[in-house]
């Protein structure tokens, strides 16, 4: 039984092993793969996460970024494959996030003499706070390079990205981005590369990750594009997800795609309903959009996570939310989905909105709804609209006729 046992754990070690990539000579994936996570801060990750970090041998061994605590003995493992993790001079940090740097102290148990280099003053002051005044700290400033020996390191910062601290690190040399939260994707996989997995479902997961995370930093997004344009890459190496080599092109377009103010011309019509009356304007609101030559999608709430209802909304350009009314307010799902909504919105966005629903007697949830949506800086393009108790045919074909001329 012992020997089974061992057996087992060395065929598991095998197998975590098997999974340190080379992205360039020297140049090391030494990251973890959460296979079963499926939320991450009310975003669903249904393929799962990974926490990558990356390991470059040269005269000064460096770590970028440094896993989630719990992975933490996992990525020394990693190391200890290729070098004595006592051996690394300098840790960057390119975000103080815990799922970036969680791992740091766990390194810097065995790395007693690493050098932790983060944004100054931000990423300085976020370490600090985390994990102590202990370590040795360096502050880098835009532009600021670092030599390695064969090779350098320059660093960007890019502010609210979705941190203050959050910052991008360049290696000339090996035209290697290590670009941090920056076309990143929730996609847990044993491949490393975009070339080992289906390309359509990296750039969805692409899609949802900026949906999700980065959308309210839109502007902030379109600078990190335009540096990252100005730079000769052969491979973007992302904190989350597969490493991009055969297509950068690709991503670069694609968030080109979210960051411009052009909408796709498609509509969402999300809504929860207690008996079957808002559900029932939802259905003729949808038909109303189809007549009118719009792509419209339905997205009932207690069906459709919201994160991947937001994926819909990042294009869009018309929405429409619609509850029932419970207890003199609107259901709580739609209240949450409205609330998550808000949080993601940039400043300037020109989607065109209204609200509607069923209700019984006092009929508030409608002008909350609305409320909600004037907040975000939608243009309202109806007043609320409200049928009371069950839609009649002649009511619902009504409003879809008044869909179709929007």
């Amino acid at each position: 039984m012992e020997k089974e046992r061992t057996s087992i754990v060395n065929l598991l070690k095998e197998e975590l092993f098997m999974n340190i990539v080379e992205l360039k000579k020297g140049i090391y994936s030494v990251g973890s793969v959460d296979w079963n996570a499926r939320s991450f801060h009310g975003y669903s990750t249904n393929r799962g996460i990974t926490y990558n970090a990356y390991l470059i041998i040269d005269e000064k061994i460096t770590l970028i970024d440094a896993v989630k605590a719990q992975f933490a003995e996992e990525l020394l493992d990693r190391i200890r494959e290729i070098i004595d993790p006592a051996k690394i001079d300098y840790i960057v940090s390119n975000h103080v996030e815990m799922d970036h740097s969680g791992g740091i102290p766990a390194v810097m148990e065995v790395a007693k003499n690493a050098v932790i280099v983060t944004a100054d003053p931000s990423g300085l002051k976020g370490l600090k706070a985390h994990y102590g005044e202990n370590y040795n700290y360096m502050g880098v400033k835009p532009g600021d390079t670092l030599s390695l020996g064969k090779r350098s390191l320059s660093f960007v910062q890019t502010p609210m990205l979705h941190w203050p601290d959050n910052m991008v690190t360049y290696c000339p040399e090996e035209k290697i981005l290590f670009s941090n939260d920056a076309y990143g994707q929730h996609y847990a996989t044993s491949k490393s590369f975009d070339d080992e997995v289906d390309l359509s479902i990296a750039l969805a997961e692409a899609k949802k990750y900026y949906a999700n995370i980065l959308m309210l930093y839109k502007a902030q997004a379109k600078k990190a594009l335009e540096v990252t344009k100005g730079l000769d890459i052969d491979m973007i190496a992302p904190s989350h997800g597969i490493i991009w080599r055969s297509h950068v092109k690709d991503i670069l377009e694609a968030y080109e795609e979210y960051t411009s103010d052009e909408m796709n011309g498609e509509a969402v019509v999300v809504y929860d309903s207690m008996w079957h009356s808002t559900e029932k304007m939802a259905l003729s609101i949808v038909e109303g959009f189809r007549k009118r030559g719009t792509t419209a999608y339905l997205c009932d709430l207690k069906e459709n996570h919201i994160s991947d209802i937001i994926t819909l909304v990042l294009k869009a350009k018309y929405i429409a939310v619609g509850s029932s009314t419970l207890n003199n307010n609107m259901l709580p799902t739609v209240a949450s989905f409205l609330t998550y909504l808000k949080g993601l919105t940039p400043k300037g966005d020109k989607k065109k909105a209204f609200a509607f629903g069923s209700y019984g007697w006092g009929g508030q949830s409608i002008g909350l709804v609305n409320d909600e949506l004037i907040k975000m800086g939608y243009e309202i393009i109806t007043d609320p609209i409200k049928i009371n108790y069950v839609p009649k045919k002649e009511q619902l074909k009504e409003l879809e006729e008044k869909v179709a001329k929007f």
